[in-house]
């Protein structure tokens, strides 16, 4: 009989433990979490980016810009474009042949396009994330890209300049990585003056 009392005693110790860890993991958790997401500006609900009230481009998600009167984001890793289901590294090591033959070709094309020596072109113009669909770039490389979007645009530099300022985010928590610009965001702006 001691047997069927401890058994019972067992199971209700059970299943208050598991309505408990339920109540804590599934209810009282995701509203923590839902809470904090709220509170982080543009990073919540999908960082959905709108121009004249319709999607274009998450802030998230690179994408890729035809033509010169464009910013210019990294290189994606995901093939052609930034296929979200391809997200990952080329896998290649900084021995690669591949990948040394890759990124030289891109620094020239890229110094012939801004008009600059392939030594001042930064390292995140050449190369691709991790994720290989990151949608920001290096200031240094925003700055690279400012006179030729400007001229392109029939804008003056000065206000290219403002809106790669309004698209650049700091350190994350203040000191962790590099101050970034979102290339998608910043694009969106110079939609929003106008087409190229």
């Amino acid at each position: 009989m001691s047997r069927v009392i401890d058994l019972s005693r067992q199971s209700v110790a059970g299943l208050r433990l598991l309505l408990a860890l339920t109540l804590v993991v599934g209810v009282v958790y995701p509203a923590v979490l839902l809470g904090v997401g709220r509170l982080v500006p543009g990073r919540a609900d999908g960082s959905m980016i709108e121009v004249d009230g319709r999607p274009a481009g998450s802030a998230l998600i690179g994408q890729a810009f035809d033509g010169p009167g464009w910013f210019q984001p990294r290189p994606s890793a995901a093939g052609d474009g930034y296929d979200p289901q391809s997200s990952g590294a080329s896998n290649l090591g900084p021995n690669s042949p591949e990948l040394v033959a890759s990124t030289e070709q891109r620094r020239a094309a890229i110094a012939a396009r801004e008009g600059v020596a392939p030594a001042a072109v930064p390292a995140d113009a050449v190369t691709a994330s991790g994720s290989g669909l990151d949608p920001d770039i290096s200031p240094a490389y925003a700055q690279l890209q400012v006179a030729r979007v400007a001229r392109e645009r029939g804008l003056p530099v000065a206000q290219v300049e403002q809106l790669v300022a309004e698209s650049t985010g700091g350190r994350d928590l203040g000191v962790i990585g590099e101050p970034t610009v979102d290339v998608v965001t910043l694009n969106a702006a110079l939609a929003r003056l106008g087409d190229a």
